[in-house]
């Protein structure tokens, strides 16, 4: 594998010529890394969140408890908590070439043990390989949730960056759509089940496997030869508790931490628990997988205007708080109106809502948390630029969404309670149906909590941007010195041979 320019003395002469000059590059076989690290988000999304939508259905088949099939969700914000300090460590110590190609074969491995309770025969406990698939991929997502900003610290030019941050970013919903539209299509009964498992195969299965082949074939490099831009140029990479310790200090990112993270959780509850909140008044699989598939469709889109918005006019601030307050109206009208009957119409149209407004604000927070955790400072402090914001400021972040999101999941299930009296249930887990009113008023209010904390205390200037209108603004794509006359012509021999 190649390393970094720095890692021979002749790309580091030609790096410094460059430097000099205000020369930097962007590769285009950066979107052939950024086509990887998408495909591999949405893979592992689609893996999941493929059994939600028909968790009643699953549970029945298996003889399991809807519980149990939350755990299959759940499992990912559990098991990425203590492992995601493990990925930091592999992030930092061999690239995130090699981190991807990683995460990409522990995505494929696990949606193949998930798989085989249906594959093969004589498997007295099905739930075992269930959890244990789920767990091998949500081990796959620790490395992959760092991976888009990452890469568009080091491989894109500032004018790109956020709009490669929201491409990678989103890809992950865009999964979850796919686990939404497929899933109730493929499971109407219990005898459907099986041919779910065996079309997985093809719909899960072999889109996993792809993406470790590309990963292993098409990346080389963790970073490329010429670095494209002044804060990639300036990069680092400090260890987590150092940058962590820098980060408990800073006011801002702490807020936007919480806040943040608070709302991905009550996202990550909103999508594993959508099909159960509305079958119990009697909506059908296929109305929530519809629910679920606009969530996205519409969050995709708000992400997509949004991150073209912000990258023209760096307004992330005003972005976010608009946006967060938006999404907390839109969560309290998801809360009254999905424990009526009869409402597919608003719903439908609540929950588009939702996604545009909130989905949206994913990939600008993420660019936010680097701009408000970058670090202003003389010495050794210099050196810690935005991979350090990308490193340790939107890992402690995740690390702390991830948190909040099993809290948040816990304590909405945790107040569910059965129907005694008889309903017009569509659920079929064989038991009496749950009452969501108390977890969705929660949900909706903790959404307005955590909005109304990031409006009234973050306040940040934009770190990195001073930072790098301090320096020579970078050279677009594939631009190069005209000349080497005003060289020192010790260099003009590395100069000439860069590609």
């Amino acid at each position: 594998m190649a390393g970094p320019a720095g890692d021979w003395p002749e790309a580091a002469a030609a790096t410094s010529v460059r430097s000099a000059l205000g020369g930097y590059r962007a590769y285009a076989r950066r979107w052939v890394f950024l086509l990887v690290i998408s495909l591999l988000s949405c893979s592992n999304a689609t893996l999941w969140l493929s059994f939600a939508p028909v968790a009643d259905t699953i549970a029945r088949h298996f003889l399991l408890s809807t519980e149990q099939i939350n755990w299959l969700s759940l499992v990912y914000l559990v098991v990425s908590i203590p492992s995601g300090v493990v990925a930091i460590w592999v992030l930092d110590s061999v690239g995130l070439c090699r981190a991807t190609t990683l995460g990409a074969f522990l995505n494929f491995w696990g949606s193949v043990i998930r798989s085989m309770p249906c594959m093969a025969l004589g498997i007295q406990d099905p739930f075992v390989f269930l959890l244990g698939g789920q767990s091998f991929c949500a081990l796959a997502q620790t490395l992959v949730i760092f991976s888009p900003a990452k890469l568009a610290a080091l491989w894109f030019p500032e004018h790109q960056r956020a709009t490669a941050n929201m491409i990678g970013t989103m890809s992950n919903p865009l999964g979850i759509l796919v686990a939404n539209l497929l899933s109730p299509t493929l499971v109407k009964t219990e005898e459907d089940i099986p041919l779910m498992v065996r079309e997985l195969t093809g719909t899960y299965i072999i889109p996993a496997g792809l993406t470790f082949l590309l990963a292993t074939a098409c990346l080389w490099e963790s970073v490329p030869p010429t670095p494209p831009s002044v804060g990639a140029a300036q990069s680092t990479s400090l260890s987590f508790l150092a940058g962590l310790k820098l980060l408990t200090r800073n006011k801002a990112y702490m807020v936007l931490a919480v806040c943040f993270g608070g709302g991905i959780g009550i996202f990550s509850s909103f999508s594993a628990l959508l099909e159960q909140v509305l079958c119990v008044n009697g909506y059908s699989s296929e109305f929530a997988g519809l629910c679920g598939a606009l969530f996205i469709v519409f969050g995709v889109l708000g992400a997509v205007a949004l991150g073209l918005y912000v990258d023209r006019t760096k307004h992330f601030t005003e972005a976010i708080k608009i946006g967060l307050c938006l999404t907390s109206l839109a969560c309290v009208a998801f809360a009254v109106v999905s424990q009526l009957q009869g409402q597919t119409v608003v719903l439908a149209a609540i929950c588009s809502l939702l996604g545009f407004f909130g989905f949206s604000v994913a990939p600008v927070a993420m660019e936010l948390a680097v701009e408000c955790s970058f670090p202003v400072g003389e010495g050794a402090a210099a050196g810690l630029v935005f991979v350090l914001g990308t490193e340790a400021g939107l890992r402690a972040s995740w690390l702390c969404r991830q948190a909040e999101g099993v809290l948040i999941m816990v304590l909405l299930t945790s107040l569910t309670v059965r129907h005694a009296e008889p309903s017009v249930s569509t659920c079929q887990d064989g038991q009496g149906p749950l009452d969501w009113k108390a977890p969705m008023l929660l949900m909706a209010g903790l959404c307005v909590l955590f909005s109304c904390l990031f409006v009234l205390l973050f306040h940040t200037p934009y770190r990195r941007l001073q930072a790098e209108a301090e320096a020579s603004p970078s050279i677009q794509e594939d631009e190069r010195p005209a000349t080497a006359a005003a060289l020192d012509l010790d260099h003009a021999p590395y100069l000439a041979a860069m590609p």
